[in-house]
């Protein structure tokens, strides 16, 4: 009998603690929200870093953490914003390495006026590739000497294929791709996407990590799995058609999900 897929979740310094006997009864992937914020990565974080080591002793999935993205975009025109984007992932790889993470996650640049106007402005595509190159090439490099990987998630991504251009624009060094289900489901439902299911295949092997939360497509609602429209059996049965070992991590607004959500996927028979 095949082995059933193995969930993992994004938490923060209190559903953590909560959570960290359902983490070690198996090897599930963490996704540390601590980091994201500004005001943490220019303060002293050491003492949270050190504090997450403490409680994952013992710990053996894969883990990692979600990079900064409040207010700016990785390939920002502006020269002067792309300095602050290559602190910040400079930044995150620093505590990275401090929590003996493997994956970043960091957000696609792409949005759903730049796909409704494509072609008007011929130049774009190569302007945001050349502003992405110059923001994130130093961290790349770093990223793949520390043996860690950038994942590139969809935001409002209509076009599943256009983050898989950019990574191949960058050499996929240091990189992989990411899929928000709810994310994806929203631009279905509400910006003409295709279906999420569609999102994941189109990653195929480069795929290696992906957000699980449920969804109606009007908003980005980290719902618990099972509350919202996704269609669960396609999503799973899309990620096998890859045949990628993504980190399949549970990101719910309201933790206290978590573990119904966990439940609620083992009752399909689709994971554990």
């Amino acid at each position: 009998m095949a082995t059933l897929p193995t969930l993992g979740a994004a938490l923060d310094r209190d559903s953590l603690r909560q959570h960290i006997d359902w983490l070690r009864e198996a090897p599930r992937d963490l996704e540390l929200q601590h980091f994201v914020d500004a005001e943490t990565l220019d303060g002293d974080w050491s003492g949270l870093a050190d504090e997450v080591n403490r409680l994952l002793d013992g710990h053996q999935g894969r883990r990692g953490i979600h990079g900064p993205f409040w207010g700016f975009s990785i390939a920002s025109y502006d020269p002067e914003v792309r300095r602050i984007v290559a602190r910040r992932m400079d930044q995150a790889l620093d505590v990275c390495a401090a929590v003996h993470g493997s994956h970043v996650v960091i957000h696609s640049p792409f949005t759903t006026w730049g796909y409704n106007h494509r072609g008007l402005y011929p130049k774009d595509t190569d302007r945001m590739l050349s502003a992405a190159r110059d923001a994130l090439g130093a961290a790349l490099t770093r990223a793949e000497d520390m043996g860690v990987t950038f994942v590139l998630e969809n935001i409002e991504d209509v076009e599943p294929a256009d983050r898989a251009m950019l990574c191949e624009a960058l050499g996929w060094q240091a990189l992989e791709l990411s899929v928000d289900t709810g994310h994806a489901q929203y631009a279905h439902v509400s910006t003409g996407a295709p279906p999420v299911d569609f999102f994941i295949r189109a990653a195929g092997s480069r795929l290696g990590h992906i957000h699980l939360q449920d969804a109606d497509g009007f908003a980005d609602r980290h719902w618990q799995i099972g509350h919202g429209t996704i269609l669960w059996p396609a999503v799973f049965s899309a990620i096998a058609q890859t045949g990628a070992r993504p980190r399949l991590i549970l990101e719910l607004r309201d933790k206290a999900g978590v573990l119904p959500s966990a439940h609620y996927l083992r009752s399909l028979g689709i994971a554990e």
